[in-house]
């Protein structure tokens, strides 16, 4: 059984090989390619609800209070 930390290992190694055999910038592309990827699959799982992270992503003005603006500071009385 794969566990996390398992997981975690080779996903690192598999990343350190990909930047010492291709170079930094594709070593990336290949983080956002295994992202996409993941994300993809577990929307069609049913992992992954959008509906529940556009909202924690995009908070509506109308539904957030607005903040209030700064007081201003009080001037020292110098005698």
């Amino acid at each position: 059984m794969t566990t996390r930390k398992n997981l975690a290992a080779v996903l690192g190694f598999a990343f350190v090989a990909a930047w010492i055999g291709f170079g930094f910038g594709d070593a990336i592309l290949c983080l956002l390619g295994a992202a996409i990827s993941y994300a993809i699959v577990s929307f069609l799982e049913g992992d992954l609800d959008l509906t529940d992270l556009q909202g924690r992503l995009g908070r509506d003005s109308a539904t957030t209070p607005p903040t209030p603006p700064p007081r201003p500071r009080a001037r020292p009385r110098v005698q």
